[in-house]
């Protein structure tokens, strides 16, 4: 995987204040924009697509729900160039409620890994007090942490960095953990305000 899904560290932010839908914009550490996040307001489905910049004119990736309603919802990710499913994320239901965790699968629905919050004690902080204690997520795939997902406390811009930096061996496609990330800021982001 080359050019902008090749960063070993992300920065994705996103506004607070949008009344319908959502925007993200993900820098590398240059600040450079890599991609331009647009999810839709008022969809029944959650359907969320990544561009390579604010034009929208060249679509990456898509990111869409299986379900409209589902407590342990999945999200297939494709990869808009060629229409091939990349895999999917999928939330642990009940787990989440107190501890968020997702299912990595490739792309024919194994389970490859995991995404976890830091810690239940802190977890349990960000649900009674918002999002004054920022959010932290390790990413494992065959129990080796491979991303680490860190939110920035900003009360006006929710800003997550995506780092890549352990996954020396590239066991999770980027694409996969840019998707991870947008979600991670879409859903749990949503939840936590």
């Amino acid at each position: 995987m080359s050019g902008n899904f090749s960063q070993s560290q992300y920065l994705i932010q996103k506004k607070v204040f949008k009344f319908v839908g959502a925007s993200f914009k993900i820098f590398d550490n240059a600040e450079n924009l890599c991609f331009f996040v647009n999810q839709k307001g008022f969809k029944l489905r959650e359907d969320i697509r990544v561009y390579s910049d604010e034009t929208a004119a060249t679509e990456l990736l898509l990111i869409q729900a299986r379900k409209i309603i589902e407590f342990s919802a999945a999200y297939d990710v494709f990869d808009s160039t060629t229409g091939e499913k990349i895999g999917a994320l999928r939330r642990k239901g009940f787990k989440s409620m107190i501890k968020d965790e997702w299912t990595i699968l490739d792309n024919q629905d194994a389970e490859i890994g995991m995404i976890c919050e830091d810690s239940m004690a802190l977890a349990m902080l960000r649900r009674m007090l918002t999002s004054l204690v920022p959010q932290s997520f390790d990413g494992l795939i065959g129990g080796k942490r491979v991303f680490e997902f860190k939110q920035k406390f900003n009360p006006f811009i929710q800003k997550l960095v995506l780092d890549f930096g352990e996954d020396t061996g590239n066991l999770l496609d980027r694409r996969m953990g840019i998707a991870a990330g947008v979600l991670l800021c879409a859903i749990e982001g949503r939840q936590n305000n």
